[in-house]
């Protein structure tokens, strides 16, 4: 009876692999999936081109964190190309030179330099901005776009939890250590990029230690661009009547580096995914670039601007003012006690 049984239900399931390639390999579905994808990368471009965007910044001085690689590279590649002098923030001295002689090639801007940080050492922060004093005279551009996801527990020298250091409380460091240069310089602005997944985070000040942390896919990567969002507003309102601004942004889905330390597998998909439907690096450098140099954004901060360019509401944790300077307090103590 057994026997029986067995030749139909593998015709059945023969039949339902069949049915499911038929479907997969039907020239129907091979159509509607590549205008499915072209429907998609017309609508993932904003309403605003930066390549129609006049403003030049001759005279100007920016520095871009993580800019050897990704969306850090497009927005100091844009930044050289309207003339202004760009420092280049990067850890890896090898692909920092590279990126500077790409974005020097591409622009004819020989006013490019790298400068070695590495954001998760609160050591090599100021070493960084100490030279920035040392040798600038105007600070007017500062985008805060460096960051990890995915990695390991680990904490620093410094008895940080090693993305908290790196996402948070290095450029938090490195802003604040700017932020007198940037004034004699003003009108500044100040970009910080994080996620539309701080909405999906905690604030947990153990965290800044590596306790009480789960560490799953980008769950602790979550975590730190709300302390971003957070920090970001409370330092805009600090700042007012200073001339400097201060914003967030949520860059969008973009294939970069940043899932460099998930599993192999998981990268795989993000990428075949990503390919279709996700915004390149180029393209998640325009609302960064947008809150730099846009005219019409002459004295907005505090804000929060989405993939598009659009101004929109953060997570409710990220609008409380009393926790914002509970936050940037603590940010701060930790910070200059190490």
């Amino acid at each position: 009876m057994l026997g029986q049984l067995s030749i139909p239900l593998q015709a059945l399931r023969s039949d339902s692999e069949m049915s499911w390639l038929d479907i997969l390999c039907h020239p129907v579905w091979a159509v509607s999936t590549a205008l499915l994808a072209i429907v998609v990368r017309i609508q993932r471009r904003g309403r605003w081109d930066p390549h129609a965007c006049t403003v030049r910044l001759k005279g100007k001085t920016a520095i871009v964190t993580g800019a050897n690689t990704g969306i850090g590279k497009f927005i100091a590649l844009d930044f050289a190309r309207r003339g202004a002098r760009v420092i280049l923030a990067c850890r890896s001295e090898a692909r920092g030179k590279a990126a500077l002689k790409e974005i020097k090639e591409k622009t004819g801007n020989s006013d490019v330099h790298l400068h070695l940080v590495d954001l998760s050492s609160l050591v090599s922060v100021r070493e960084f901005a100490n030279r920035i004093l040392e040798e600038e005279k105007a600070l007017h551009i500062l985008v805060n776009n460096a960051g990890v996801s995915g990695l390991p527990r680990q904490i620093t020298e410094d008895g940080l939890e090693v993305s908290f250091a790196t996402n948070h409380l290095g450029p938090f460091l490195l802003t604040n250590l700017l932020l007198d240069l940037m004034k004699h310089s003003a009108p500044a602005r100040i970009v910080t990029l994080s996620s539309v997944n701080h909405k999906k985070g905690k604030v947990d000040f153990s965290h800044f230690h590596g306790e009480n942390l789960t560490y799953h896919m980008d769950t602790v990567y979550n975590h730190t661009k709300l302390h971003n969002v957070i920090c970001t507003s409370e330092l805009a309102r600090r700042l007012q009547g200073t001339g400097v601004t201060a914003n967030s942004v949520h860059p969008g889905i973009v294939m970069t580096e940043v899932l460099r330390h998930y599993p192999f597998m998981i990268r795989l998909l993000f990428n075949l995914i990503g390919f279709f439907f996700f915004k390149s690096p180029e393209e998640g450098a325009v609302n960064s670039i947008y809150c730099a140099v846009a005219e019409e954004m002459e004295g907005i901060t505090g804000k929060y601007f989405d993939s598009d360019c659009s101004l929109v509401l953060p997570a409710p944790l990220a609008r409380d003012p009393a926790l914002a300077v509970k936050d940037f307090e603590i940010s701060a103590r930790l910070t200059s006690k190490l």
